[in-house]
């Protein structure tokens, strides 16, 4: 396959020989793959500790206390563990199993 050589005032200067593989046709399935890879390459992989915000004294006292059934920490009356409280985990963080 021949490919014209044009001057910077786009005449034809000459002609090349360009290799074989311009002449394979143009597969976007492939492309499309190659560019979400590289894409993928600056992600980075999240996860959190599975320990995270279960590190804690708290426990629950049970019913019959006038207050609900969250364990709480042992100095004070702070809340502590469960999903919603502040200094809590989280109820369904990112893992590392994930495959980009």
């Amino acid at each position: 396959m021949k490919v014209p050589i044009l001057s910077l005032t786009k005449e034809q200067v000459g002609e090349i020989d360009v290799p074989r593989v311009f002449e394979t046709p143009i597969r976007p399935d492939v492309i499309q793959r190659a560019v979400v890879a590289q894409q993928t390459k600056r992600l980075q992989p999240q996860g959190r500790d599975p320990m995270a915000g279960k590190r804690t004294t708290a426990i629950s006292k049970g019913t019959g206390h006038g207050q609900a059934r969250v364990p709480r920490l042992k100095q004070g009356n702070r809340a502590a563990f469960g999903v919603s409280i502040v200094g809590g985990h989280q109820a369904f963080p990112p893992s590392l199993r994930r495959k980009w």
